[in-house]
Formats: C-alpha cells, structure tokens, sequence
C-alpha cells in the first residue's frame, strides 16, 4: 500500500453529501460518479469531503465486492484537484492525497472508467484504482511543473509504484502529455474502449470481478501491495492462504467445477 502515515485526517463524517460526488450500488457493484462536468470535474473541498464520505460508506458495505469510479460528461475524466481553490488555500496537497490514499487502500477491487482527458490530480486518483479503462481520443497530462507546482510526496509514490522512475520523471518533471495509445502501451491504462463502449466493459468487467471469490480476490490485492511496498510479511501471507483454504468459498469452487456450473461464492 501506498504510504499515507503522514497525512493528517482531511474532514469529519459528518459531511452533506453534494450532487457533484454521486453514489449508487447495484448488487455487489458500487459506482461513484464525480459529477461536475462544467469544472471538468475539478476537486474543490466540497467533492473530496464528499468522496470520502462514499468511500467510509464503501469500505463498511459487505455487500459491495467492486467500486467503479467515473466521471460526468464526456470530455474530462477530472482535472485534479481545484487549482482555484489550492491557490486560495481552501485545500491542500495533503487533503486531496488523503482521498486517493483512501481509495488505493479499499480491500475490494478497484476499477476507473475514464470517461475523458485526464489532468493533474485525476491521473493519481485513477491510479489509486486497480484498474484502469480509458476511451480513444482522450490524453492525459500533469502539469504541475508548467505552474510550477512541486507534486507532493505520497502523490509521487502513487506514480513510481503504478509507472516506475522513469515514466514518473516524464509525467512529473518533464510534464509531457500523453494520448490514449501511448497511455495503453507504457502501463497506464489496462484496457482502451471506444467512448461509445466503456459503460458495456465497465460493468462487465465488474461483474467479472464481483463474481470471483471475494476472500481470495481481496487477500492476494493486500499481498501484491505489502508486496510491491516492499513491506509483505510472511507470517501476514500465510494467514491470509489459511483464511482461504479454510473458507466455504473454496468448497464452492470446487463442487461447481466438478458440477460444471458457475460458483456462487459468499464471502466466507
């Protein structure tokens, strides 16, 4: 996982929910939906306070198996975080690493549908997702260095662990804009979809994701992040193993195979 230690908390749960940060669930599939097209759906206060408050939501829901996380409209996925509202000190860097922290820290899988261009901040909140679809057409460009923004340290970390030093250098440091197919052949993206096809492979893959077992699908995500932090801890790993060769899910998997049916797992 990402280290986020350092970051102070951003908000109370006691925030309004705002029509810009919309939530729904359909069976075991959770979408949130940043919803302020006109902003390019820019993060001010109001939208991070609101995402974390789905995410708390998320993140205490045993019925959600996987979150999609889009956008509004269909030029821009987001604009990263307000710049009007971080030159005005409304928000920090450290409000808006809070959330993707949160995001990347969720145990159940992630997936982003990029509805659009993606700038600044909202490359690191689609990185914080375990998957990435994008749409042809769109690009991506972070352009902190052209303001002359230094990136802050955990939003650093998101890139190297997702792209490696070398692309982080020619995101961050050289502030070069990619297209879509490069964003697909340096790792970026997962997958690339016509606009016209994202919501079909979205929630297909969703459901693809929602109907594996969810202890497996939840413990190898904690070891591959332990994993890539280079953090895992054997003892940590080995338990995790035992949960699931212990579980009811396993038996399930095993009686549909020999069944020749579709496992319906439980969770447990």
């Amino acid at each position: 996982m990402v280290s986020c230690a350092r970051l102070s908390p951003l908000i109370s749960g006691d925030n309004p929910m705002t029509d810009t940060i919309l939530y729904s669930r359909s069976g075991h599939i959770g979408r949130l939906v940043l919803n302020n097209p006109e902003r390019h759906n820019s993060l001010g206060r109001e939208q991070l306070d609101g995402i974390q408050d789905r995410l708390t939501e998320v993140a205490a829901d045993k019925v959600v198996r996987v979150l999609i996380v889009s956008g509004a409209g269909t030029k821009t996925f987001c604009a990263g975080a307000s710049l009007q509202e971080l030159s005005d000190g409304q928000i920090s860097d450290n409000a808006f690493q809070k959330m993707t922290c949160q995001l990347a820290d969720l145990s159940i899988p992630t997936l982003c549908a990029m509805n659009g261009d993606v700038f600044g901040g909202g490359a690191e909140l689609a990185m914080s997702c375990d998957f990435r679809i994008g749409v042809e057409g769109s690009r991506m460009r972070v352009p902190a260095a052209a303001i002359g923004l230094c990136y802050p340290l955990a939003g650093i970390n998101h890139f190297i662990r997702c792209l490696g030093v070398r692309l982080t250098k020619r995101i961050l440091v050289a502030s070069e804009e990619f297209n879509a197919n490069a964003l697909l052949e340096i790792g970026f993206l997962d997958h690339l979809v016509s606009p016209s096809n994202l919501d079909e492979f979205a929630n297909d893959f969703a459901g693809h994701l929602a109907g594996l077992a969810p202890l497996a699908v939840q413990s190898m995500k904690r070891i591959i992040g332990l994993a890539a932090d280079g953090a895992v801890d054997p003892e940590i790993a080995l338990e995790l193993s035992r949960m699931c060769l212990e579980s009811q899910d396993l038996q399930e998997g095993f009686t549909a195979k020999r069944e020749k049916r579709s496992p319906l797992f439980t969770g447990h």
